[in-house]
């Protein structure tokens, strides 16, 4: 056996000792790549280049078993795209403004810089110890100067062009800590940490026009076929494109009328009032000379304004004592404030047919307001039954779907009636074609401190005004004192302070600062260019667009849109050439994991780690029970759910590479299932891992304590001999095609766990049958490397070879020859049945094939008293005798 040395200048790492120890190998290993800055790359155009990126993490402290999933999925692919002879980048940063810097703060009582940069610190390490192939010379932190001053400089050029823009929006308020909520920090309408009830206000807040590409983003997902489809259906359901009318009811005593869109005006005769939002100025000015629906429009004040919030509260409302005019009938309808109905979403004001729609029927039938059926279904009651409005308004396209009880629309489809109602308001100067978008305008604004802060000045002459690119970037302030309460640069006036760059007078800054989503909107693009003096050069066309993206499908409509939409940013201003960032998109599975709880005295649960827990099984290894490992006392079992602190199911993942190695923690990750899919943690199944790289390292090392390893020779090898290579090629078809098209990891690992069982019985020490063994073994490490790159690197020397990244290997490549098989297996079936098997030369005919299959003993009992009517032989698989 080679001899190792500690050397790092040498290609020969770690002692080795007689059983496999992890962390000798993987500090050796980590020691050479680290040594030789082995991950650096460069631009060349000699090669192909390969962008593998998973979503950068929030620096929370400590990784989770959800970041080692990630991180080992894009390394996998990462180190065989190298091995496939390309230019391979995989970055690593820091996505670290946000929230809950902010409550570690108060919690901690330090400033979010200092727990943000220790956290980093720390998670770094954590990244390195699992021997990823990172590219650290190209790592940032979003909340460093040298990052966010690029996207100020971004959004000042967007205000310049009118894509940036300032307007009042209803936010969620917090009149106990002075703040603006995100919708997740309302709890049953209180402030999630001072339990004050919330109040909507209108506060102003800057917007970029995301609907101004709403189309494209649309269109350009027909462009993605190797982005998953779940991804894709939720954005175009997020961007909501419908076509509908714009319809005027004119309001009585009014000067303007009042606008609605539907996307169903083949129900319009059915309107029977209509809905306004509490902040809708028909209903501010209704009032002012009535207390009672003052006082209600106080009410609506409170509470969240989040979708989810308002389609499950109560429905409620108020007539405003205003009457609209029906554009069609003429008929005076109500006009109600309904608090399911919002100012930012189209025109604050909803034409209510409540025959078929769910959410006016409940309104209506709470409120007396009358119902009318205005569509019906061939072959349906003749009494019209309102529990039956879903079946009838749900599809628009339904053949048998007729408008009924409105007039001339009668008898008409729904598009017919579309078109006739069209042409009619449009005629009348009653209503208007319109393609309408559920997606709004992106609010960037955030009124907290530890975020990138917005580079506007306001100006009591000129207003608002963009910080000049010359002062850019507008900095943080990071040694603060922070309480919660106020942000420190809203409480700093010397920090407000400023000159007009327009006028020179006395001015403010803007103390909001960026949705965080801002920062990983382009993060990716920032990689493609370290050390740039710009938001991005020449060398992103080199490596844009991304390859292969990694990341959870939570982030479908909130980041992976927004990270679209900036590209088209970026491409419009002529920093990259491609429209979209990423061509492949892979999301993968939660981890999940059993809970354990015990009942405390007052209802609640105390929910205990999984660590701390011993598993009672009975003979038959069935699970019977749980005790506490610190008293011996029996827990509850609960259900199997995501790793969270919420109930004490998350699995230290720098406790499992302390005790395993980080190797088992990775080919455990990429082994329990496919990427797509939840992942259930199991220590058993890690020690199962452990356990095959052990006997991987036994097989690898005893075969190496001889120095003879002679070439192969495929025309001189025997059956046996013939059969182990052939499997060993056709592992090598599957691991590849695993893990390059599929991404199928898990059965590639299960293919070579197959091949080294194989290998384990093969005991062959003929001169050819170790020369088998050793090509199977060199091909086996070869195919481990990207899952297990620290043995892998250290049983490549341990099978002679000087050099050892392995990245800079070939992948093995299948023998055609090797493939080809003497002889098969055929599955024999009596009408479809399976019945037996028989082995076959290779090339027989097929009527070698039924002749072996009748003559099989068990065939021919299942034949007795039946005459044969068809045998179909499909070569190479089965026979398939027809017999009655």
């Amino acid at each position: 056996m080679q001899d190792i040395h500690q050397d790092s200048n040498s290609p020969d790492q770690g002692s080795t000792p007689e059983g496999y120890a992890p962390q000798a190998v993987e500090a050796a290993a980590q020691l050479y790549w680290n040594a030789r800055h082995a991950y650096e790359v460069k631009e060349d155009n000699s090669r192909p280049k390969f962008f593998c990126l998973s979503m950068l993490p929030y620096p929370s402290g400590a990784l989770h078993m959800g970041h080692v999933r990630n991180y080992t999925i894009g390394d996998v692919i990462s180190r065989y795209q190298r091995m496939q002879g390309k230019n391979v980048l995989q970055p690593m940063g820091w996505d670290a403004f946000g929230l809950p810097a902010e409550n570690a703060a108060i919690k901690n009582q330090t400033a979010p810089a200092k727990w943000t940069y220790a956290n980093i610190d720390h998670m770094r390490s954590q990244l390195k110890s699992l021997g990823y192939a990172i590219d650290w010379s190209r790592e940032f932190a979003t909340c460093r100067p040298d990052y966010y001053r690029w996207e100020q400089l971004m959004f000042t050029r967007l205000l310049k062009k009118g894509m940036a823009y300032r307007k009042n929006a209803v936010v969620n308020w917090d009149p106990i800590d002075q703040t603006v909520l995100a919708n997740e920090q309302v709890v049953d309408g209180r402030g999630w940490r001072s339990g004050a009830v919330v109040e909507k206000r209108e506060i102003p807040q800057w917007f970029l026009r995301i609907t101004d590409y709403a189309q494209e983003l649309l269109d350009g997902l027909d462009t993605l076929p190797r982005w998953p489809d779940a991804v894709k259906t939720m954005q175009r359901n997020w961007l909501g494109r419908s076509e509908g009318l714009d319809i005027h009811f004119v309001v009585e005593g009014e000067a303007e009328p009042l606008t609605v869109f539907t996307t169903r005006p083949d129900t319009l005769m059915g309107v029977t009032f209509v809905s306004i939002a509490g902040e809708h100025p028909l209903a501010v000015k209704a009032a002012q000379g009535n207390a009672r629906l003052a006082a209600f429009l106080d009410e609506l004040k409170h509470g969240g304004v989040s979708e989810a919030e308002l389609e499950t509260q109560e429905k409620r409302g108020m007539a405003t004592g205003l009457f609209a005019v029906h554009p069609v009938s003429g008929e005076k309808v109500p006009v109600w404030v309904a608090n399911f109905v919002l100012m930012g979403y189209g025109t604050g004001a909803v034409m209510a047919v409540p025959g078929h729609d769910q959410r006016d029927f409940e309104f209506a039938h709470k409120y007396g307001l009358p119902i009318k059926q205005v569509i019906a279904v061939a072959g349906a009651d003749a009494d019209y039954d309102p529990n039956q409005w879903k079946d009838w308004y749900s599809d628009k396209t339904r053949a048998d779907m007729r408008v009924v009880n409105s007039g001339e629309l009668d008898g008409k489809t729904y598009r017919e009636a579309f078109e006739f109602l069209a042409a009619k308001l449009e005629g009348d100067d009653k209503g208007l074609r319109r393609v309408n978008w559920r997606l709004r305008d992106w609010g960037v604004s955030r009124q907290r401190y530890w975020g990138c802060p917005i580079p506007v000045i306001y100006c009591p002459k000129c207003d608002a005004v963009p910080v000049p690119e010359d002062q850019l970037p507008v900095v943080l302030p990071e040694d603060v004192a922070f309480s919660g309460v106020q942000s420190p640069i809203k409480a700093d006036p010397e920090w407000r302070k400023c000159v007009c760059p327009q006028c020179g007078g006395p001015a403010e800054r803007e103390t909001d600062t960026f949705d965080t989503f801002m920062e990983s909107s382009w993060y990716y693009a920032r990689y493609t260019s370290p050390g740039a003096n710009a938001q991005i050069d020449e060398r992103a066309n080199y490596w844009l667009p991304v390859d292969q993206y990694i990341g959870g499908i939570e982030h479908a409509i909130m980041h992976l849109l927004y990270f679209r939409f900036y590209h088209k940013l970026l491409r419009d201003a002529g920093m990259v050439h491609s429209d979209e960032p990423a061509q492949n998109l892979l999301c993968q599975g939660m981890v999940i994991a059993e809970t354990f709880y015990r009942d405390n005295a007052d209802g609640s649960k105390d929910w205990i780690n999984p660590s701390a827990v011993e598993i009672l099984r009975d003979d038959k290894a069935r699970v019977i029970g749980a005790t506490l490992k610190a008293d011996g006392q029996p827990v509850h079992i609960g259900g199997t759910e995501k790793m969270s602190k919420s109930k004490n199911n998350g699995i230290d993942p720098q406790t499992m590479v302390d005790k395993y190695g980080a190797d088992t923690v990775r080919l455990f990750s990429m082994f329990a299932a496919p990427p797509e899919q939840s992942l259930e943690w199991s220590e058993a199944g890690v020690e199962g891992m452990a356990r095959f790289l052990k006997r991987l390292w036994r097989e690898v090392t005893a075969h190496a304590a001889s120095p003879d390893h002679p070439v192969t020779d495929p025309a001189a090898l025997d059956a046996g001999q013939k059969t182990l290579r052939r499997q060993l090629h056709e592992t090598i078809q599957k691991v590849g095609d695993d893990f390059g098209r599929r991404h199928a990891f898990n059965t590639a690992i299960a293919a070579l766990m197959e091949l080294l069982n194989a290998l384990s019985k093969f005991g062959d020490q003929s001169e050819q049958g170790r020369a088998v063994r050793h090509e199977a073994l060199e091909a086996m490490v070869l195919l481990l490397n990207p899952v297990v790159p620290h043995i892998s690197h250290a049983l490549w020397q341990v099978l002679g070879h000087a050099e050892t990244v392995l990245e800079d290997q070939p992948w093995p490549v299948a023998d055609p020859a090797a493939l080809v098989r003497d002889s098969i297996t055929l599955a024999v079936q009596i009408n479809g049945k399976l019945r037996a098997t028989i082995e076959l030369a290779a090339n027989a005919s097929k009527e070698e094939a039924e002749a072996a299959a009748r003559a099989q003993p068990q065939v021919a009992h299942f034949l007795e008293g039946m005459s044969v009517r068809k045998v179909i032989v499909v070569p190479g698989k089965i026979v398939n005798i027809v017999a009655g």
